[in-house]
């Protein structure tokens, strides 16, 4: 596959990613188990796991890699913080408070991911 297409599979997938998120965390926070739907458990580690293996075969095919360009190192920091303030604010036994406290901030986290893929500064673009 040529990079165009890889890329737009990373796209696709970041942005499944992104909306499954916001689903099941608009879901817990509502009180709704989405876990009784098996496929809510299932497909978002698939996507995450295809979003993955697109972003390392960019990385690859670009010759750009983290620790050598500071906007991806960005990206992959935030997608650390993503990951953690993501997996309190799907888990079961915290507080409501600290759930949407963490949802509010993995959004915010992902964001960012977003705002710097799109201007491939850390800073955003902004002087």
């Amino acid at each position: 596959m040529d990079y165009l297409t890889i890329r737009a599979i990373h796209v696709a997938c970041a942005g499944i990613s992104i909306g499954l998120f916001a689903a099941r965390g608009t879901m817990q926070l509502a009180a709704i188990d989405w876990r009784r739907w098996r496929w809510l458990r299932i497909v978002p580690h698939v996507n995450d796991t295809l979003l993955l293996g697109a972003a390392i075969t960019l990385a690859l095919m670009s010759g750009q890699y983290p620790l050598v360009q500071p906007w991806l190192t960005a990206k992959v920091v935030a997608l650390c913080f993503y990951v953690a303030l993501g997996s309190v604010a799907l888990r079961r036994g915290v507080s409501a408070r600290v759930r949407g406290l963490a949802f509010a901030a993995a959004l915010a986290s992902v964001s960012y991911i977003v705002g710097v893929a799109l201007t491939r500064s850390v800073a955003l673009g902004l002087p």
